[in-house]
């Protein structure tokens, strides 16, 4: 081992860059709003190169206000590139907070970059008889290469690898590394905006290095070129000259190396990890921790890094395996073969880290393992099938999972008879009350299970329910949330049965044992989330919510998504035929209008048409490709003015209403059923509320005739029953009433009064009686806009108020109500706080620009801050109202049926005998949800169709 000092000069910024785009599509967002993404990432390379190298010497380097000089060479030396990302700039101040904490210098000199702060302490160093290590990414600093600096650079997927004089070399095919300088000249670089010779790039940067040594040489011999790169080379070679000035790493920034300053010393442990506690970072506290341990600084090396090091495995992959997958053939097992194997900083995986999973052989085995299974308290289990369509799935295998690292898969025969058979060795454990039972996307196995006549008892624990309600703004797949949470990678399942398309296995066709590796594993990394959320829930105040809502819910969905509603499917085919006609008649008028016949659905000839050769607006915007935009927000503004644009958008109302619901929803009954079944979505709208897909019911209009007759093609089941639909009244306002303490509004609900009547009387001062249509019109505009942020831009143009008459109203509405102009206000100021807004039950929305310089972000952040409390609250009420009625029908063996939920409304097939009592239940169930000082109203009506019952 070499006595050698080493130094480490962290390059901060393409660290932090690096860390923040890691987790781009998955930022971390904390309980206050805080995008700490940039940190994360920032402090896990820092203590990874700690904890990998422990150097004896250690700086982090900084920029501070550009490169005067280079953007005094050349004006445009970077000018093209992006505003800092605002998750970046304000997490500086907290990576300098953690630096000093752990007693690392920050160097950083105004009006130079890190690059030349690293490159003129590493030359400094070397005199002086330092190995120096320049950690970073960027490319540029191999110039800087020598016999005792070193890049130490980060590569993807986890490790470093570092870069001499021979790496330099082999890279950039020179014979010095001064000659990068030559190199990078030569090509430009077009993220510093650095011109580089014209027509040069990499290739034949290469090429004319090999050939004359340098950038001068070149120029001096540019008569031995030909054609146009000799005349490109000769009439650019002032510019070529520049771009190796810009790209030259200096190396006098009035900066010293004293050797004491920069020596590593021990941390201030508990003032860190206060920081990262503020910041909500347990798992690098954990980290931070184990880095710094006694243990750790004692068993720490100095030998010098080289391009290969990486954490040697404690045993071979084969050992690995040789412990994990296996025939279980009498009930038994054993522990994790090896200790974790695997540094925290490489993704873990099941090729590198110790597990035990097995599957279960028919028979006695079976047999004894059930027995084992139900001495449990909690177990994870997941179900393998053979499609995602829960109706039309059939069970391949069930994994199970108690214990961490461990699990094992019980395989099902095809044949259904033999497949029932041996569920029912397995309906004690699913149906016991007393074992928990864990997984992720329960709803999916439970509708699966349902289908094998086996209920699923006892407390669950989903948790992809649970993540949404930590961070409803992430997505909440497993393999997303096992690299966040665990730093683990599970198997893909294209390696298992490869892409979609022909050639694409069943999971029927996969071994057994490559089956039960992966099987098991989705067992056992979802037992592993669910300890890590429980303790996330407890701390963001949301397992009441969990346990009162979303988990009892999920079964209510169950329920909901297996009885699927009937279908007129010849009224459908009757309405396709007359949109047909409307469309064929709206295309004559619109041709008639244009003086022309074009594609309408063509957003290219649309945009001539009506821009070119109508000339319908002075300066009609376009897109970066100079298309004319005729999107349906730059459309709806002209409507008003132009009768054909209202024909175009009703054109385009019509075709997408044919396409997406009338030809499309014939299609989608489930043949074994009858029946459609739509899917609803817990965990996709931030604010709590559904969302139905496959088909999406929730969204087929209603402010159309023809969108409206959608609605007459969903009815009961037979002549027995009769469809019944109860929908909140103005839910939204009673809530904002209610919140606000706004009495004016109170009173109005409370004596039953038309609210939007109401507020026209208050807000056009003139007597109830006497409002007019159009003034109610505006008013109730101006209620529900109030709620979303409406602008006055935006009130003119969804009424025939001006711009000025829209502010006024606007004015005087927050005039007549102040509670409400001040509840509002104190909701941003409570997200500005706190980074989150909650609903009545503390459903949380997390507002991470809440704080944004961006205006425009912010102000989108200050209208959520706003909004969701409201419709958060509108979807927990209408939650519990489901929850609390399938209750009531189940415990009373109603042969009715609660089918579906489209915002605030709900449909159900009733038995005709159970009309008047469910009438009355399911107006009480839901009024009385939740109690406020608003009352809340429900409005039921019953029908042969959708539309006759709403």
């Amino acid at each position: 081992m070499s006595d050698q000092k080493r130094l480490f000069l962290v390059d901060a910024y393409a660290l932090i860059f690096r860390g923040y785009y890691a987790f781009i599509k998955n930022p971390r967002i904390n309980s206050k709003g805080e995008d700490t993404s940039a940190i994360m990432g920032f402090m896990n390379s820092l203590l990874d190169v700690i904890k990998r190298e422990r150097p004896d010497h250690l700086a982090v380097c900084f920029d501070k206000g550009g490169s005067a000089d280079r953007v005094e060479m050349f004006e445009a030396y970077k000018a093209n590139r992006d505003e800092t990302p605002e998750g970046i700039k304000t997490a500086i101040p907290h990576i300098y907070e953690i630096l000093k904490a752990m007693h690392i210098p920050i160097m950083v000199k105004e009006g130079f970059e890190a690059d030349d702060v690293i490159g003129t302490l590493a030359k400094k160093a070397e005199k002086e008889g330092y190995k120096t290590f320049m950690v970073t990414p960027d490319k540029d600093f191999a110039q800087l290469v020598s016999e005792n600096i070193f890049m130490y650079r980060p590569v993807f997927g986890g490790g470093y690898e570092t870069w001499g004089i021979p790496e330099v070399q082999k890279k950039f095919e020179v014979t010095d590394p001064l000659q990068v300088i030559d190199f990078l000249g030569m090509m430009g670089d077009a993220s510093d905006n650095i011109p580089g010779l014209p027509g040069v790039g990499e290739k034949t940067a290469k090429k004319f290095l090999a050939a004359y040594g340098s950038m001068e040489n070149l120029f001096a011999n540019s008569h031995e070129l030909k054609g146009k790169m000799k005349e490109k080379i000769e009439a650019n070679q002032e510019l070529g000259l520049l771009s190796k000035k810009l790209a030259t790493i200096m190396l006098d920034v009035p900066v010293e190396f004293d050797a004491t300053d920069f020596e590593m010393s021990e941390p201030d442990i508990p003032k860190v990890t206060a920081i990262f506690q503020e910041l909500e970072f347990r798992r690098l506290i954990d980290n931070f921790n184990k880095t710094f341990s006694v243990e750790a600084m004692q068993s720490a090396g100095t030998s010098t890094p080289t391009s290969d090091k990486k954490e040697a495995p404690k045993t071979t992959p084969t050992e690995e395996k040789s412990a994990g997958a296996g025939q279980f053939s009498l009930f038994g097992g054993g522990e994790p073969s090896a200790t974790e194997t695997v540094s925290e900083f490489i993704r873990k995986t099941a090729e590198n880290t110790s597990h035990f999973y097995q599957s279960v052989a028919p028979g006695m085995a079976t047999k004894l393992f059930v027995k084992n299974l139900m001495s449990q308290t909690s177990v994870c289990f997941d179900t393998e099938t053979t499609s995602l369509d829960a109706l039309t799935a059939e069970l391949v295998g069930i994994s199970f999972s108690w214990d961490t690292g461990k699990g094992y898969y019980v395989p099902f025969p095809e044949d259904r008879a033999e497949a029932q058979q041996l569920i029912e060795t397995f309906r004690p454990f699913f149906e016991a009350e007393t074992i928990e039972k864990i997984g992720q996307n329960l709803k999916y196995d439970i509708k699966v299970l349902a289908k094998y006549n086996l209920q699923v008892k006892g407390k669950l624990f989903d948790t992809m329910l649970a993540h949404y309600l930590i961070n409803a703004d992430m997505r909440h797949n497993m393999d997303i949330l096992a690299e966040t949470y665990l730093n683990y990678t599970p198997i893909s399942i294209t390696e298992l049965i490869g892409k979609k398309g022909k050639n694409q296995l069943s999971m029927r066709d996969v071994s057994l044992e490559k089956l039960t590796e992966y099987a098991v594993e989705d067992a056992d990394i979802t037992l592993q989330l669910k300890e890590h959320f429980t303790t996330e829930l407890g701390e963001a105040n949301t397992q009441k919510l969990f346990d009162e809502i979303e988990i009892p819910l999920l079964r209510v969905l169950a329920a909901m998504e297996l009885e699927g509603i009937n279908l007129d499917k010849e009224f459908l085919d009757s309405l396709s035929e007359a949109l047909n006609n409307d469309i064929a008649t709206l295309e004559q008028e619109i041709y008639a209008a244009a003086g022309q016949e074009f594609n309408i659905a063509s957003p290219k000839q649309l945009g001539i048409v009506l821009f070119e050769n109508m000339k319908l607006v002075d300066k009609p915007k376009k897109t970066k490709t100079g298309q004319y935009k005729t999107g349906e927000d730059i459309l709806s503004y002209l409507a008003k003015d132009h009768d054909i644009i209202q024909k175009i958008l009703d054109f385009r109302g019509l075709s997408k209403l044919k396409s997406t619901y009338v030809d499309a929803l014939p299609l989608q009954v489930e043949s074994s059923t009858g029946r459609v079944h739509t899917d609803y979505m817990q965990t996709v709208a931030a604010t709590g509320r559904l969302s139905s897909n496959n088909p999406n019911l929730q969204n087929i209009p209603i402010r159309t005739e023809r969108g409206r007759q959608v609605r007459k093609a969903f009815v009961p089941r037979s002549d027995e029953y009769t469809l019944l639909a109860a929908d909140y009244s103005q839910i939204e306002l009673r809530i904002i009433a209610a919140l606000s303490e706004e009495e004016t509004m109170i009173e109005a609900f409370k004596n039953g009064e038309d609210i939007h009547a109401s507020t026209a009387s208050k807000v056009f001062n003139v007597p109830l009686e006497e409002v007019t249509r159009e003034q109610r019109s505006n008013a109730k505009t101006v209620n529900f806009g109030i709620i979303y942020g409406v602008s006055a831009f935006g009130l003119s143009n969804q009424t025939d108020l001006s711009r000025g008459e829209a502010k006024e109203l606007i004015d005087t509405y927050y005039e007549t109500y102040p509670k409400l102009k001040a509840y509002m206000s104190k909701q941003v100021d409570f997200a500005r706080d706190h980074g989150y807004v909650s609903t009545v039950l503390g459903r949380r929305r997390y507002l991470k620009d809440i704080n944004s310089r961006n205006a425009v972000v912010r102000g989108a952040a200050e209208r959520n801050a706003v909004n969701a409390p409201i419709q958060g609250s509108a979807a927990d009420i209408i939650k519990i109202a489901m929850i609390n009625i399938y209750n009531k029908l189940e415990a009373g063996n109603y042969k009715s049926k609660m089918l579906l939920q489209v915002h605030d409304e709900l449909v159900f097939d009733i038995y005709k005998p159970e009309l008047e009592e469910l009438t009355t239940l399911i107006k009480t169930e839901m009024e009385g949800a939740f109690i406020m000082d608003v009352p809340l109203d429900v409005e039921v009506d019953t029908g042969l169709n959708w539309l006759e019952a709403h």
